[in-house]
């Protein structure tokens, strides 16, 4: 197995420090959250015990970044997971989760490659512009997802935003054009 398919391994020493046994140095949270956007997986070890921690501190950093106010888990869903502990349903959600999380994955490749296709709205002025400022948009939105290339040609957002109003001014312009 080569280093990019096999899992980082992060040891937690009684301190509760975290050490990258890749490079030799302590880590954050914050760093560990940035190697799963990378697309790497981690696997977080007790020192002594030998324990895996992976999810415990999986959870800590969802945990954190939903306390920052970046929700991404509605009240709905976590009431829901709170409620499949003490039920049946236990044995179903993470089989089911992990389906609903791949057809994500798939869907959004789809997305971006049905964009890439002919399509009969591309005779219409301005759509290749459009379309551009679509691709644009749907690789920013979906930058550090797992399961697509991150790219170093995601605009900035504001950049993106001036173009886009920029565009539907001009496409504005040429309606009114059209309607004398």
């Amino acid at each position: 197995m080569s280093d990019a398919q096999k899992p980082l391994l992060i040891k937690r020493y009684a301190s509760r420090r975290l050490y990258n046994t890749e490079t030799s140095d302590y880590v954050t949270l914050e760093d560990i959250a940035g190697f799963i956007r990378a697309g790497r997986e981690v696997q977080i070890v007790d020192l002594k015990s030998g324990d895996d921690l992976t999810r415990q501190y999986l959870l800590q950093i969802i945990a954190e970044h939903e306390s920052r106010g970046e929700n991404v888990l509605p009240i709905d869903v976590l009431t829901d997971l709170v409620r499949s502990y003490s039920t049946q349903a236990q044995s179903v959600v993470p089989e089911f989760l992990a389906m609903s999380f791949e057809m994500l994955r798939e869907g959004q490749s789809k997305i971006m490659e049905n964009m890439s296709k002919a399509n009969p709205m591309a005779a219409m002025p301005g759509f290749d512009e459009m379309q551009r400022q679509q691709q644009a948009f749907m690789k920013t939105m979906m930058a550090g997802w797992p399961g697509l290339p991150a790219g170093k040609d995601v605009p900035e957002a504001k950049d993106e935003l001036t173009d886009i109003k920029k565009q539907l001014a001009e496409l504005q312009q040429k309606l009114s054009g059209m309607n004398k």
